[in-house]
């Protein structure tokens, strides 16, 4: 399985390829006023609406870093009644890839409920890697201001 690996600061973290539509550069984002804080906004892909996040401003309380491999990712983000919605994620250093046996990746021996995105590990000869679970990473309330079922009149 290929993995799209990133950084946050000096911890490397692992997305599954399949999940991701595509990596792009920064782009400009309008805001969503009443968003949590880890809501960095929104931009039109080929003529639709996509909400993004900071995974630095989720995981860490601190937007990423705005370099050279600081990029968007588009990621195919599963939602009931729907296949998936597309969601960006904001992520450091996504600049390379690593493909892996899903089996190779172990629980990490943490119950952390607060960060439910966060995956089994992997060791690798330059330290562990961390599997981010795309399905995870919203919570439901935040999940209906991003992705809502019907549109108001």
């Amino acid at each position: 399985m290929l993995f799209l690996l990133f950084q946050l600061d000096k911890d490397r973290y692992a997305l599954d390829a399949c999940q991701v539509a595509e990596v792009l550069p920064l782009v400009g984002l309008k805001q969503i006023p009443g968003a949590p804080s880890w809501v960095a906004g929104a931009f039109s892909y080929h003529g639709t609406p996509v909400p993004v996040i900071d995974l630095n401003t989720l995981a860490l309380g601190r937007p990423a870093q705005r370099r050279l491999g600081t990029r968007t990712v588009l990621v195919h983000y599963p939602t009931p009644g729907k296949d998936h919605h597309l969601l960006g994620i904001i992520v450091e250093k996504a600049t390379e890839t690593l493909r892996r046996n899903p089996e190779d990746f172990t629980a990490y021996g943490v119950n952390n409920d607060g960060a439910r995105y966060l995956g089994p590990v992997l060791d690798d000869p330059r330290g562990l890697i961390q599997w981010i679970k795309v399905g995870d990473l919203l919570p439901e309330p935040v999940q209906a201001l991003l992705f809502p079922t019907t549109v108001a009149a």
